[in-house]
């Protein structure tokens, strides 16, 4: 059954036996979202998070900044340069796959703007910042292709792609953080397996759902988008 922010709090309430209200829940709310979500994102490589961007590259300068509109991109999986030079929808020039390399390598082969073009090559420098080779001859588009991290859940967001596709993964996420919260941990709790016996649940969910996640991008067996058929010979494709 899909959550939104109101079922999830009460869910969650109810399996750790507080009242809603309570003000220590309350204050330990977030840190349980945020925890819950930032691992299921890290572990399970969604589709869901992954977005195109672009922004504008400045002529004789090969730094890029990459653009935030859709929010910050935490791996960056793509870049395609858009040609002519001044297009900015990408579906109305041409793109121009970019590969990644080291700034070694472009600090030594593309060490100044001398021999600017349409660049080729991509490596970051921080997390944000990287630098092109060749260095743009011109304003291009840049197309950036990868992974964000969405909204949280909250009052003002209260749906998100892990409450409507994958409920019982969050919650169980959740109830791992949760059970540290009530200091379930250790020998003296008053259970001490709650957070041990969470673990291994979501362990069992996060494998179930990262097939689910293979599937959608054609990465299961033979490359199709089927459940994989041990028995199947050949392997069905």
């Amino acid at each position: 059954m899909a959550l939104n922010y109101t079922t999830f709090v009460s869910s969650l309430a109810n399996m750790i036996v507080v009242p809603i209200g309570d003000p220590n829940f309350d204050a330990a709310l977030p840190s349980i979202i945020d925890d819950a979500e930032q691992r299921i994102y890290r572990e399970l490589d969604l589709l869901s998070t992954i977005v195109r961007a672009t922004g504008v590259l400045a002529a004789n300068n090969r730094n890029f900044v990459l653009p935030t509109t859709t929010g910050r991109f935490v791996v960056v999986e793509q870049m395609n340069v858009i040609t002519p030079a001044g297009v900015t929808d990408p579906d109305v020039g041409t793109r121009n796959p970019m590969l990644p390399v080291s700034k070694e390598y472009l600090d030594a082969v593309y060490g100044s703007a001398v021999g600017a073009g349409v660049p080729s090559l991509f490596a970051p420098i921080s997390q944000q910042n990287w630098v092109l080779g060749s260095w743009p001859d011109a304003a291009y588009t840049v197309e950036v292709v990868g992974t964000i991290r969405p909204a949280p859940l909250s009052v003002s967001n209260p749906n998100t792609f892990l409450t409507d596709y994958l409920p019982d993964v969050f919650m169980a996420a959740a109830l791992v953080y949760a059970a540290g919260y009530q200091l379930n941990f250790g020998a003296a709790a008053d259970n001490p397996q709650a957070g041990v016996n969470w673990e291994t649940h979501l362990q069992k969910l996060l494998a179930s759902a990262q097939k689910e996640e293979f599937r959608k991008k054609f990465g299961s067996q033979s490359w199709s988008s089927k459940e994989p058929d041990p028995i199947a010979t050949p392997p069905r494709s």
